[in-house]
Parts: structure tokens; C-alpha cells; sequence
């Protein structure tokens, strides 16, 4: 990892790559903080003599007209299902950009984190089983899988200079490639069926976006209406819409134009359409929407768990546990496996221990993890029970890595290679 971020930026043009990554990094460590407080304060709120006003505020309804049509909608729905698209649009151009010129884009670069990100949706879902092994419980065994990438990417820069580059963009790649399984994962598991005329109306959308992107239009604003037709496409065919911004996102344009001489003078004109929609949208993503998902989903009321019951118990207990032990569990042990099989390598200034404190960080679910639960509770006792645990084993995880990054991670050392020989 390190070796491929070096070799980047020894290229002219590859350095515009390494500035995307490190301006990525800068903003998901910042939105971490803000993230933060927005979920404290929702918290705060929900849990105060104000708390009324809480459900009462996201409860509002909020009218969208366009002509002779209207649509009616909570505040909540809107965030979750509206703006959220964008936030998953996101998602999808990271996708996208890691696969095109990015570290997915080497097989041997991308087999570690890869496997340790099978493993880290494994371990915990089979935890959450184990804890909750009987129908509608077992339906909830996604919500421990996901890993926040803002909130373990702050934690991580807290750590300051303890931390090499190669163990940020080792989470970066892992927490991407874990948004990826938590996609298909929404998509198989948490639809209703897929309705035919919905899935027509969405594989229109694609087909024009594939057009625009085959023709070679690189400007962002032409890729609105095939992205319209997608969300009511998927919306109508039973599966959540938001996921019409990660299908956007990964037939977005990500080759640049040949032209390259005029980079000193016009830096943006040889950027992708990917690089340059991503870095628009992601301050805006990381500022507002998800602080707004976080207040509008982690006002979780204290009184509504005191009544939950036996069900509640065990949903916390499932999260809790797949979260905080099976997502270290996970990712070391597929670690380990990928590193004996030869399939992947630890850079060469990583050691076991800044694994271990990759998958302390993995821990951290919070945003995915909660949109998970909302799909998957109805039930507003076991939906609370979700969110609460959710809440708990992020705490729990980030609290966590930070004491074991600075006890196993002192200021100026570097880990030795731990990894067997590569082959010839």
C-alpha cells in the first residue's frame, strides 16, 4: 500500500491521485468531529425535557410538488431516502475511483483488505446469529457488519504521528470495500421483491448513463436525470432508492482526458468526471448530510429501553457483541489467513499490532450500521434497541482503538514486517 502511494506520487499526473486521497482523509477526519456532535446532540435532545419536540420535528411532513404531482413525506423519510442518495452517490464514486486508478485497481494490493473485510462482515453476523438465532431477530444480523469510515478515519487522526500512511489508507481501502458488501447486501437482502416496471425504469436509467458516459460527457448535471430515473426506478421495484446514487456513482466516467500537457495551467480540466464530482459533493456529504442522518436517526430515548423485554436484550446484545469483539475478531483472523495463503502482504512498516487496531476500528458502525437497523426493525422497540447498541459499540470501539493506539503505538516507531517472504 505504501509502495503504491510512493510510486503515485512520483508521477506528475498520479499526484493529482495522492492529493484526492489525502484531501479525503483531511475531510472525513473533520466530518468525524462534526459527526460527533451531531449525534451527541440528538442524543442530548431526545433524552431532555424537550424530547417531545424531537419525534414531533422529524415527523414533519414535507410536500414535494412538481407540476399536477405531489408526494408527502416525514422529514426523517426525506433525509433517509433523499439526501441519503447523495451520501451513497458518494460511496459509489469511491467505488468507482478505487477500481479505476485506486488501490482495488491492484489485485495484490487489494487482497488484504479485501479479505479482512469478508471477515469482518462474517465474524460478526455469525456472533449476532449465535445471540439471536430465531425469526424476526435473526434479521437484524447486517446491522454489526459495517464500518464507519469518518468516525474510525477521525479516531485514526487523533493518533497523530503514531499512525504510518500505509495503516490510513489500509482502513480507507478495508472501509470501502466494506460499504461495497454492505451495498449488495441492502440490495439481496432488505428488498421487498423486485417489481418488474420499477427494474425496467431503472436499467433505462442505466442505459442512459452508460450513453452519456460512452459518448464522453464529462460534465455532472447531464448525469441528473438518468440518476431520477434510477431512484424511481428502484423505488418502484421494491428496493431501497438511495442505492440509486451507488449505481450512479459506478457508471460515472473515470478516465481522464489524454490530454494531460495542460496540467499546470488548468489542473481540474484533467480530472475525471468521478474525481470531480466526488470532491464537490463529499464536503457537503461529510458536513451536512451525514450530521443531519445523524440527528435525525440517533435521538434514541433512554425510557423507550427500560421496556424492551427479552427480544430488545438480545438485539443489543447481538450488535454489541458482533461489533466490539467479532469486527477485530474478523478482520485479524482473515488477515492472517490471507497473509499464510499468500493472497495478500502487510506493507513492509506495518506490524500485527496496527492490525489489531484496524479491526478495533472496525467497530466503529454507526452511519451504515443504523441506516441497516432502520430497514430492518419495524418494530420501533427493537429498532431503538438497534440504534442504542449501534451507539454503545461505536463509543465502545472508538474509545478503544484510541487507548490501544497510544499504548501499542508509541510516538516515532514503526513496526517491523511481520509478513512471509513475497514469491518471485
Amino acid at each position: 500500500m505504501n509502495r503504491l502511494l510512493s510510486s503515485l506520487s512520483s508521477r506528475p499526473v498520479s499526484r493529482g491521485i495522492v492529493r484526492i486521497f489525502e484531501r479525503f482523509l483531511a475531510v472525513e477526519a473533520a466530518s468525524g468531529v462534526v459527526l460527533l456532535l451531531a449525534t451527541a446532540s440528538a442524543f442530548v435532545w431526545a433524552n431532555s425535557q424537550w424530547s417531545a419536540t424531537y419525534e414531533a420535528f422529524w415527523a414533519t411532513p414535507v410536500t414535494l410538488r412538481v407540476g399536477s404531482l405531489a408526494a408527502t413525506q416525514s422529514l426523517r423519510l426525506c433525509i433517509n431516502e433523499g439526501l441519503m442518495t447523495i451520501f451513497f452517490l458518494v460511496v459509489g464514486l469511491e467505488i468507482r475511483r478505487e477500481l479505476h486508478n485506486g488501490a482495488l485497481a491492484n489485485r495484490r494490493v487489494a487482497a488484504l483488505p479485501m479479505t479482512a473485510a469478508m471477515g469482518g462482515v462474517l465474524v460478526p453476523a455469525l456472533i449476532y446469529l449465535a445471540v439471536n438465532n430465531s425469526a424476526p431477530l435473526s434479521r437484524g444480523w447486517a446491522v454489526p457488519t459495517a464500518t464507519d469510515i469518518a468516525f474510525s478515519v477521525g479516531v485514526l487522526t487523533l493518533l497523530g504521528r503514531r499512525v504510518p500512511s500505509s495503516l490510513r489508507a489500509l482502513l480507507l481501502t478495508l472501509a470501502i470495500v466494506d460499504d461495497i458488501i454492505a451495498m449488495v447486501i441492502i440490495a439481496g437482502v432488505y428488498s421487498n421483491g423486485v417489481a418488474l416496471m420499477g427494474a425496467v425504469i431503472a436499467m433505462c436509467g442505466i442505459l442512459a448513463a452508460l450513453a452519456f458516459q460512452r459518448i464522453g460527457i464529462p460534465q455532472a448535471f447531464v448525469y441528473v436525470l438518468p440518476g431520477a430515473l434510477i431512484w424511481i426506478g428502484l423505488l418502484n421495484a421494491g428496493l431501497h432508492p438511495a442505492l440509486a446514487g451507488v449505481v450512479l456513482g459506478l457508471v460515472t466516467p473515470a478516465a481522464r482526458p489524454p490530454d494531460v500537457r495542460k496540467l499546470r495551467h488548468a489542473p481540474r480540466r484533467v480530472l475525471s468526471a468521478v474525481e470531480r464530482m466526488e470532491a464537490t459533493l463529499h464536503p457537503w456529504v461529510a458536513y451536512g448530510i451525514m450530521p443531519l442522518f445523524a440527528l435525525a436517526n440517533a435521538g434514541v430515548p433512554l425510557h423507550s429501553f427500560s421496556g424492551v423485554g427479552r427480544d430488545g436484550l438480545q438485539i443489543t446484545a447481538g450488535v454489541l457483541l458482533g461489533l466490539v469483539l467479532g469486527k477485530p475478531i474478523g478482520i485479524a483472523a482473515a488477515s492472517w489467513v490471507a497473509i499464510r495463503l499468500r493472497l495478500g502482504s502487510l506493507p513492509r512498516d506495518l506490524a500485527w499490532r496496527h492490525v489489531l487496531l484496524l479491526g478495533c476500528l472496525g467497530g466503529i458502525g454507526f452511519t451504515m450500521s443504523i441506516f441497516i437497523a432502520n430497514l430492518t426493525f419495524s418494530n420501533a422497540d427493537q429498532l431503538a434497541s438497534s440504534k442504542l447498541a449501534v451507539l454503545l459499540a461505536s463509543m465502545i470501539a472508538a474509545t478503544g482503538g484510541l487507548l490501544l493506539g497510544r499504548q501499542m503505538l508509541p510516538l516515532g516507531t514503526v513496526g517491523p514486517r511481520c509478513t512471509p517472504a513475497e514469491p518471485a
